[in-house]
């Protein structure tokens, strides 16, 4: 964590990779893309998974048995759901054990109007860009419309975060704001992380 949040970096595939970014102290979360339309999907476990970092596991409308087979292979603790999951979908997977983040597209305050409804289903939300496609642009959203969001649920904020955001992040204040999602603008290419980028932006959002 840093100043208190957490950060989670997100879309990792090999093992090299996974272990350099998981030697950076100040992350607590690694997540694992398991949607097959996505350039950073993952389907065969790697050689190294992350022993001190916490592992996600990021779906899209997919089945409970599939999320449940690839939790036990992996050893996820969080489940991130991108798709039209209902609450209920949510609390069924929360049931079993796993720790749910929902993720929200956002472009307008109306696409808060709905997150209410998840609210004890959830663990974490997770606040993104709004975008044709599934998993993101890496594009940023104007974070001023989450100041309309009044829940209780605390949430990561996602979508375009790179190397220059630091103060940006640093001066964006709200009451549930859990921590951070890193992931397209902290590559080299799709699935493989800079760690070098990664290190001198948490040290630059930590000074």
């Amino acid at each position: 964590m840093i100043n208190g949040k957490i950060i989670k970096v997100c879309g990792m595939r090999e093992a090299p990779n996974i272990r350099d970014v998981e030697s950076l102290q100040k992350v607590d979360m690694i997540g694992f893309i398991f949607y097959p339309k996505s350039p950073r999907y993952i389907y065969e476990l790697p050689a190294y998974l992350p022993v001190r970092a916490r592992r996600v596991g990021v779906f899209v409308n997919e089945d409970k048995d599939v999320i449940t087979m690839y939790a036990d292979r992996f050893g996820l603790e969080y489940i991130q759901l991108h798709g039209k999951e209902s609450p209920e979908y949510c609390q069924s997977l929360r049931t079993s054990g796993l720790k749910i983040i929902k993720a929200f597209s956002v472009a307008h305050p109306k696409d808060l109007n709905h997150v209410s409804e998840y609210e004890k289903a959830c663990n974490l939300f997770l606040f993104d860009t709004k975008c044709e496609q599934y998993g993101g642009s890496g594009n940023q959203f104007d974070w001023n419309i989450l100041h309309t969001y009044n829940g209780q649920v605390p949430f990561l904020l996602s979508g375009g975060i790179n190397s220059h955001s630091a103060n940006a992040l640093k001066a964006f204040n709200h009451p549930r704001l859990a921590g951070y999602d890193l992931n397209s603008r902290f590559e080299l290419k799709p699935g493989e992380k800079d760690p070098e980028r990664i290190r001198m932006f948490l040290n630059e959002l930590k000074s």
